[in-house]
């Protein structure tokens, strides 16, 4: 048969596992990568010292993903690139973005005998799930139709804390920084700082935080000094001015240096009546920034806001518990640097204290891109307060909604944040396992339905994306409403292509409506989710980077579909968890708005991820019915044919040299769906 024929029962019966060691059809092509045309390496034992690394290879990246950090953000809803595709013989659902409203189309007509791929060719006279117009963007909240969710039911996916084994005891370690007192941790009280503040460690370096409350925090300052003659003159209008007079003075600039914390100390001691005053505070520290720097956003906001509760309670409350940080901050923190592999355990009320440090902008050396931290994400919240748009009142809306509830009731609880890093990466075109469960659906939300599961962040590398700038997408909205994610820029580098960021612990403040332009802060929000053994709320967060793509078959190169495969799988392993203990993961178009990815792409990548870390996965598509469809048929085929991770991989190999390769511009004809439901 030729190379790029249907492989029938190939790779459906047991005798697959004969042909791992050859390449499949297509791949003996010369361009084909050399890690197909090799043996495949013994599977290594799954243990912590196995996966994680001090210092491994990274996939080299493409120039174009290294964007600056203020402007890689990721609107996922605002790409509208999708056009009918066709395959032989009939014409396939469209492939959407994942926020572009589902249209309705017609029936196919009935062509009698009916085949496999007849799925992708008839669409539904009757789109379920379809969002209303005037719905809140893509926020899954309001639908109509009869279908749903389809896949495994709902009862039958893993969630903490029911799935979680136990903890062990919550101390420190060379890889482990908690800045508590262990020993004092009681439940519904807040935990004590560690060290105790009279014995504060203070570090200046490139491997720490720098603090503002550091004494070695410096801030320049000139002073004229003027130097005189010794002897005395009478020096008046009645006499001649002689040379040597002693008031015959002139100046010297001598440049001093003064403690920045003491400035910012009586800047914010300073009661505050107006938007300008909270300006005026925030420059008295920040002089270089005076002609840059625009308050727009914060004085149109206190204008609309209660004045008197903003100006006579919350800021002044705020500014108080940002001078805290030399009682809560009492030992250095280290930075989550790039490929090492390290956690830091914090209290929420430290947390809030780098957070309102954040908003008064007073974290030094964070406000230029060359700095020692130019490989870090904004933190400062001075991009905040620019602009007039209405997003960046509702923005200002949900944060300041969170400072009012933690200065109204301090905060209990302990956050952690992990940086993984993975040592040894799958070998996908021979991997054997087998997929997972699925519960796929079109209403509802990652942060919401998806509770007690693994919830994916759709992440910048930067952590956050644009959430202190203009960016309000689906991971700024997360770091939106749950603004302890947001103390995560302070300290983590931006993510390579075998990391990802773990954050466990944080506690949902606000309600929203609405994605993108439409998001409104939509009030309180009481987070029931239960604690752990070590007061963290049972919100595990995963942030994981797509790549970005400037044309469409990018993404199916093999290099790019093993990239986003080892990411997915970083975010999703957990190294020494028995199975049992892992929660289903919660995610849904990763990486598809305007980073370009293809919805029906990232779902089978993010299955194989799944499998591979022997995880269920529940997928959300936002209100896109015909998604929800084809992803589900699509893993039902490969679930009834046994099909292993590995050879669906080399299934998308053959998809981009049989098809993609020959495709000059534009999508192919041929889709995925079609082409992979005719081999399995």
């Amino acid at each position: 048969m030729s190379d790029c024929e249907p492989l029938n029962k190939r790779w459906r019966t047991e005798d697959a596992k004969k042909t791992q060691q050859s390449a499949p059809p297509c791949l003996d092509h010369p361009e084909a990568p050399a890690e197909l045309q090799r043996n495949p390496p013994k599977r290594c034992s799954r243990t912590l010292d196995d996966w994680l690394l001090k210092k491994p290879a990274v996939t080299q990246r493409s120039s174009h993903h290294h964007h600056h950090h203020h402007h890689h953000t990721e609107p996922e809803g605002s790409e509208e690139n999708s056009r009918k595709q066709k395959c032989p013989e009939s014409t396939l659902t469209s492939e959407k973005n994942s926020v572009t409203e589902p249209r309705r189309t017609g029936s196919a007509p009935n062509t009698g005998t009916r085949r496999i791929t007849n799925f992708f060719t008839e669409a539904p006279g009757k789109v379920a799930c379809r969002r209303a117009a005037a719905a809140a963007g893509a926020d899954g909240k309001a639908f109509s139709g009869d279908v749903t969710g389809l896949g495994v039911s709902d009862s039958d996916l893993r969630r903490a804390p029911a799935c979680s084994g136990p903890l062990p005891a919550l101390k420190p370690s060379d890889s482990h920084t908690v800045l508590i007192q262990t020993d004092l941790l009681q439940s519904g009280e807040a935990p004590e700082p560690h060290p105790s503040p009279d014995q504060l460690q203070d570090r200046w370096d490139d491997t720490h935080v720098k603090l503002p409350c550091s004494t070695h925090n410096l801030f320049p300052t000139d002073r004229t000094v003027t130097h005189t003659h010794t002897h005395t003159h009478t020096h008046t209008h009645t006499h001649v001015k002689l040379l040597c007079s002693t008031h015959n003075l002139f100046p010297t600039d001598r440049t001093t240096v003064q403690s920045r914390w003491d400035l910012i100390y009586k800047a914010l001691s300073v009661p505050f009546s107006s938007a300008h005053d909270v300006k005026d505070a925030i420059l008295k520290y920040n002089t270089g920034q005076a002609k840059g720097w625009s308050f727009t956003a914060l004085h149109v906001y206190c204008k609309a806001s209660e004045a008197q509760q903003m100006f006579g309670e919350l800021l002044p409350e705020m500014a108080q518990l940002a001078l805290r940080a030399p009682r809560l901050l009492t030992q250095p923190i280290p930075l989550l640097r790039t490929q090492c592999c390290r956690s830091l355990t914090l209290s929420q009320e430290q947390v809030s204290c780098l957070l309102a440090n954040a908003f008064f902008c007073t974290f030094p050396r964070r406000n230029s891109q060359r700095t020692e931290f130019s490989n870090y994400p904004d933190i400062n919240f001075s991009r905040l307060f620019e602009g007039s748009s209405q997003s960046k009142q509702e923005k200002l809306k949900t944060l300041l909604w969170y400072f009012r509830r933690i200065t109204q009731q301090r905060p209990t609880g302990l956050i952690t944040y992990t940086r993984q890093c993975l040592q040894r990466l799958p070998s996908w075109s021979s991997s054997e396992k087998q997929f997972s469960k699925l519960r796929i659906s079109c209403e509802g939300t990652i942060e919401e339905q998806g509770y007690g599961m693994l919830q994916v962040d759709f992440a910048n590398r930067f952590v956050g994306g644009g959430v202190t700038g203009s960016g309000l997408v689906q991971e700024e909205i997360r770091f939106l409403i749950n603004p302890e994610l947001i103390a995560a820029r302070l300290f983590t580098e931006a993510l390579e292509d075998n990391e990802c960021l773990i954050i466990t612990g944080t506690e949902q403040f606000s309600r929203y409506s609405g994605y993108s332009d439409t998001y409104r802060w939509d009030g309180n929000h009481d987070d029931q989710m239960p604690r752990d053994e070590w007061q963290r709320r049972c919100t595990e967060i995963v942030a994981i980077d797509a790549l970005q793509y400037r044309n469409f078959l990018e993404q199916f190169l093999p290099e790019n579909m093993s990239r986003e495969l080892n990411k997915a799988f970083c975010g999703f392993v957990r190294p020494g968890v028995q199975t049992e203990n892992l929660s289903t993961i919660a995610t849904g178009n990763w990486g598809c708005g305007a980073f370009g990815g293809d919805t029906r792409l990232k779902a089978v990548l993010q299955m194989m991820a799944a499998a591979e870390a022997e995880r269920d996965l529940m997928y959300f598509t936002f209100g896109d019915a015909d998604l929800l469809r084809d992803v589900h048929h699509i893993h039902t085929l490969i679930t009834d044919t046994h099909a292993t991770v590995g050879s669906v991989f080399r299934l998308l190999l053959q998809y981009y040299e049989c098809v993609c390769k020959k495709t000059t511009r534009g999508k192919p004809q041929e889709t995925l769906y079609c082409f992979l439901s005719e081999r399995l």
